[in-house]
């Protein structure tokens, strides 16, 4: 029950990030970064009488409706709540708050927040296996149903919206769009690695009790003990391998250090680390 309220507090606040960053910075701007936010805000410019909030909810509902269609009650629940939630805070911003022009006239400190915004919003959502849907839901269509490269598809498609975006606002509006889409994804990895970020410890030791003890018992980590020989002096040593969070890490490596002065300490990071007490899958 503790992980469903965790994971429905993520899934909430992550999907407002994505909203506040497309209506606030994304649409003023008419950034254009690819998927279903850039068609929008690109038809809501051709189309009189239809706000972008307006076509952003029609088209992300049409795609949520054509996922239950092809998936049936194997669609994401997640993926659907965000879709929702996102197209609808939007669409009520737009009426509570009309945003007539950007917050300020400076396009590239604005370009950050259009990019960062949303791009912590959904890494929190892939951490937790969701996503607000729109392109998201075609891409899984299309994984169905062909052995098309998805990535390779939906970077193709980003980069027509952007070209368009240029036709349709300008060239300095469509060349911000092109740096917004390429930042867009390195933020996005950047931002996942960062979560999910742990520190796994390979301890080269003579004396492994006290420090497996204090894993075990005060961080509440498992460890793995593999019995060596130094290839200089040939003394026996002990291996211990155990990973653990980064606020852990400092932790550990100090009373490591404590209980034997002389021991080797690698540490390095990684942000993919599945098992018990970390991803579950």
């Amino acid at each position: 029950m503790n992980r469903k309220i965790r994971d429905f507090l993520l899934l909430t606040g992550g999907t407002i990030l994505v909203a506040i960053g497309l209506y606030y910075f994304k649409m003023p701007n008419h950034f254009s970064t690819g998927g279903v936010s850039g068609i929008s805000i690109i038809l809501g410019a051709l189309i009189p009488g239809l706000s972008t909030g307006t076509i952003n909810f029609i088209i992300n509902m049409l795609l949520l409706l054509l996922g239950f269609l092809v998936f049936g009650k194997g669609f994401g629940a997640k993926t659907a709540y965000s879709s929702i939630l996102m197209s609808g805070i939007v669409w009520v911003l737009e009426r509570v708050q009309p945003m007539n022009a950007p917050f300020t006239d400076e396009p590239l400190l604005e370009l950050f927040f259009a990019v960062g915004l949303p791009a912590v919003g959904s890494a929190i959502l892939f951490n937790i296996n969701a996503s607000t849907g729109g392109t998201d839901i075609i891409a899984m269509i299309v994984k169905k149903y062909s052995s098309i490269d998805i990535g390779k598809a939906l970077f193709i498609s980003d980069c027509v919206i952007v070209i368009t975006a240029c036709a349709v606002f300008g060239m300095q509006t469509g060349l911000f769009s092109i740096m917004g889409l390429v930042l867009k994804t390195l933020v996005v990895d950047m931002v996942i690695e960062s979560i999910n970020l742990s520190k796994f410890f390979t301890v080269i030791t003579s004396n492994p009790d006290p420090i497996v003890k204090y894993i075990n018992e005060t961080l509440k980590r498992g460890a793995t003990i593999e019995v060596a020989e130094g290839s200089y002096s040939h003394q026996k040593r002990y291996i211990i391998l155990t990973a653990t969070r980064r606020h852990q890490a400092v932790a550990l490596r100090a009373y490591a250090r404590q209980v034997d002065p002389h021991a080797f300490i690698m540490i390095t990071n990684s942000s993919e680390i599945i098992g018990k007490g970390f991803s579950e899958h």
